[in-house]
């Protein structure tokens, strides 16, 4: 999912070099009844953009939620928001 999200962003600002950290990364879990460990499935996310961003400026707010059903059984549909450099 955030590997996805950096190529949207690239393609929307042109470059990676204008994204200067992630703020908050949102996630739906398609989860059956009595999961309970969402969270844990945006350790992945979180730990990418770390590496791209660094330890300090990689670290974000995160926010999972359970969904027993999404679209075409995916199975997490999330969000990234990312602060921008000045152009």
């Amino acid at each position: 999912m955030a590997l996805n999200h950096l190529v949207l962003a690239r393609a929307v600002v042109g470059s990676l070099d204008r994204l200067l950290r992630p703020i908050r990364l949102l996630a739906f879990v398609n989860a059956a009844p009595g999961f309970k460990n969402a969270p844990a499935v945006l350790n992945g996310a979180s730990d990418l953009l770390i590496q791209v961003f660094g330890a300090e400026l990689g670290r974000q707010a995160r926010m999972a939620f359970y969904q027993h059903e999404l679209v075409r059984d995916a199975p997490v549909a999330g969000e990234v928001m990312f602060a921008l450099r000045p152009a």
